[in-house]
């Protein structure tokens, strides 16, 4: 059995339900954010264009900078190999856009084959910013009353690699999830909530980031994902940001209306 997580800090609370033995040889972490970003070539290896949108999103003063090309080119051929061997696969989610699309990924990448594909629910069903819950949002504790899992049935399959295929050829640069479906829209939506909270006078950029997660309905908007698109209002001319970089590239920083 394959146990797949989005993201690293959903490691330890997966690890802790099934056990250290078990998890090192069935737990594979995909950490791309499938909520931002062109989609289009994510399939393809180098996925280029991906590649770019993540390099460019990476803070310049946070070094080394990953090679996304080749962790992102690893994921998909590793994707690709699932249908081709005899593991069944458990796709452990929660409310966050970023695990529903691993979830239609993964149930595209087995659509034409009988491998059983396993899902643990860890979310409320609802992704607005007060009732949702990802995976690595649980105590490992409570992680383990939630380890349940659900088998999915064709309908389903095919429903998710239908989902995932239409945010394929969308190719939109965010994808938000409500209600079981994806919307996918361009960054507009984010710009203006950070220069809705943006102030006239100087405050710490981390704070203003702050403000605007606690009210980013549909996905987990990160910090490095809206550090990048301050720089680019910064670069518009729309904000002002002075100060040193510090710890993760923003920590040092302010921000404020010009």
């Amino acid at each position: 059995m394959w146990h797949l997580v989005c993201g690293d800090a959903a490691v330890e609370g997966v690890t802790f339900v099934l056990g250290q033995t078990a998890a090192g040889d069935s737990l594979r972490v995909l950490r791309d954010d499938l909520a931002v970003g062109p989609l289009a070539d994510i399939e393809q290896p180098p996925c280029t264009d991906r590649a770019a949108f993540w390099s460019a999103v990476w803070p310049e003063a946070v070094q080394p900078t990953p090679d996304f090309s080749a962790t992102l080119s690893d994921d998909a051929r590793w994707l690709a190999d699932l249908s081709r061997q005899t593991r069944p696969v458990t796709v452990w989610h929660g409310d966050s856009a970023s695990e529903q699309l691993l979830l239609a990924r993964v149930a595209t990448a087995l659509e034409h084959t009988d491998l059983p594909l396993w899902e643990v629910p860890c979310g409320s069903g609802d992704s607005r910013v007060a009732s949702r819950r990802a995976v690595s949002m649980h105590a490992p504790a409570v992680l383990h009353t939630l380890y349940r899992p659900r088998l999915l049935e064709p309908a389903r399959r095919r429903q998710l690699a239908g989902q995932w295929r239409a945010a394929l050829l969308d190719n939109a640069l965010v994808r938000r999830w409500s209600d079981g479906t994806f919307h996918g829209e361009d960054y507009g939506a984010i710009d203006a909530s950070l220069l809705q909270f943006c102030p006239t006078e100087g405050q710490p950029l981390a704070r203003l980031m702050a403000d605007v997660m606690a009210r980013c309905d549909g996905f987990f908007a990160t910090d490095y994902f809206l550090f990048w698109r301050a720089r680019e209002l910064a670069a518009a001319g729309r904000i002002e940001l002075t100060g040193a970089a510090g710890a993760h590239g923003y920590s040092g920083l302010q921000a404020c209306l010009i």
